[in-house]
């Protein structure tokens, strides 16, 4: 049988154990029962149970999994304006548990892990090296090595840039050329000295947009 996940509760405001009367104060971890209303760890009769924070998935899978009850304990983020997770509250034995069979195969969920990273890397370089053959492509007067520097730029994880959108990674020719302009923009133009001096976007392009394209029509003959 699937056991039920129970929901504690941090509360934001004053409360007051609905059978035990007892004033809980602010920030006091609650159990919401339909009839008493909010009720102490104790009076829920969750008291015994073990805090585990959030953070640790594999830890945190193994405990759920050996605790016959659990609890998940959520808090109220003002700033998000839904209920966050802490973490479970779960019984001692199933979090020791949990916590020995972790240890043991740490190691072997290292070497994943790095199995893993090394894997993306290794994918995520074939596609920077694919950009800069594109771009070598479409501009060979470009001077050599210039096209890897542009790519690796371009296409940094995580970055916005150009080379990691849908059409950056079909290798279309606008896209690219929007890569090779923000370089030749940035390095060989005196662009963003005239943003340090104040001048907005629109007005230092137009200064640099003739030299820009000239470069950019000699390096695509």
């Amino acid at each position: 049988m699937k056991q039920a996940e129970l929901k504690v509760f941090i509360s934001n405001r004053e409360s007051v154990c609905g059978e035990c009367h007892e004033n809980l104060g602010v920030q006091a971890w609650i159990f919401l029962n339909r009839e008493k209303g909010a009720l102490c760890l104790s009076c829920a009769d969750l008291d015994h149970l073990e805090f585990l924070p959030s953070g640790n998935m594999a830890l945190t899978l193994r405990a759920k999994k050996y605790s016959t009850l659990c609890a998940v304990v959520l808090k109220w983020s003002r700033s998000r304006n839904h209920y966050e997770r802490q973490g479970l509250l779960v019984q001692r034995e199933a979090l020791e548990k949990a916590e020995t069979e972790c240890l043991e195969d740490e190691d072997t969920r290292q070497r994943r892990r790095l199995r893993e990273a090394e894997i993306r890397k290794q994918t995520d370089q074939n596609y920077v090296n694919q950009f800069a053959e594109r771009i070598r492509e479409l501009y060979p007067k470009c001077p050599t090595g210039r096209e890897k520097e542009i790519a690796e730029h371009a296409c940094q994880k995580y970055s916005g840039r150009v080379g990691r959108t849908a059409a950056a990674k079909t290798f279309d020719e606008t896209t690219v050329k929007l890569a090779v302009i923000a370089h030749i923009r940035h390095v060989l133009t005196n662009y963003d000295e005239l943003l340090s001096k104040g001048h907005e976007r629109f007005e230092a392009r137009e200064a640099v947009n003739e030299k820009v394209f000239n470069i950019l029509a000699i390096w695509k003959e």
